[in-house]
């Protein structure tokens, strides 16, 4: 469900997989879309879309510090903060991550949203919606298992960024922590269990029917509340 022809839309880290399709999805239905890549490549497919493409590495502060003057003017209805990497696939409790592993992940999956969420707060519309896309894998009370440790980690700490921002954005925007469930992604592998069109519209029909009463939850893209 859409909220308006007109709405606004920021997407970070749409060069591919979910961010992307969110982008298609978002353009499709009308909705004005500035959205964010890295590389040259991740560029040209938003501008291949219509969106307005944003250079921003969100690891980086000197990168990321420039994102608050190139959307001066915007009123965004809905902002999705999309961008994440898994890290060592095989990496599983006992085993120490490698120092430059540790630093990928925790600064893309847990210091990225940290820097972006503020440049922003200025270029939200009024009851805004705010998703920040974890993992059920960041899930604590969930958990049944060891594997992917790091990444787990680092899921788990970006459901606690995302309950803070709760707090320090509560009556200005809903935010909500997002599982976009098991995708057929370069993350997800061929074998998940949805595909990236599946996921992007469930994730975006849960962020256009949130209610006051879901700020600060946790959601899967079927709309599902899950545990912290």
């Amino acid at each position: 469900m859409s909220r308006s022809v007109a709405e606004s839309v920021l997407v970070v880290g749409a060069s591919r997989g979910i961010g992307l399709e969110l982008v298609r999805q978002y353009r499709a239905q009308g909705a004005a879309v500035v959205a964010t890549a890295r590389d040259d490549a991740g560029l040209a497919r938003l501008q291949a879309l219509g969106a307005k493409a944003l250079r921003i590495d969100v690891t980086e502060l000197a990168s990321v510090a420039g994102l608050a003057w190139q959307i001066d003017g915007e009123a965004f209805d809905t902002v999705v903060i999309n961008a994440g990497v898994y890290g060592p696939k095989a990496l599983s409790a006992l085993q120490a991550p490698g120092r430059d592993d540790f630093d990928q992940v925790m600064r893309t999956n847990v210091l990225g949203p940290m820097q972006v969420v503020p440049q922003l707060v200025d270029a939200l519309a009024p009851q805004a919606r705010l998703g920040i896309i974890t993992s059920r894998m960041g899930s604590i009370g969930a958990r049944t298992n060891g594997q992917g440790w790091l990444y787990r980690a680092s899921k788990a700490a970006a459901n606690s960024v995302l309950r803070d921002l709760a707090f320090a954005l509560d009556g200005r925007a809903l935010c909500v922590a997002l599982h976009p469930g098991w995708v057929r992604t370069d993350m997800g592998g061929e074998g998940a269990d949805l595909s990236v069109e599946q996921s992007a519209t469930g994730l975006r029909a849960v962020l256009a029917e949130l209610t006051p009463a879901d700020h600060g939850r946790f959601f899967d893209q079927d709309g599902q509340a899950l545990p912290w």
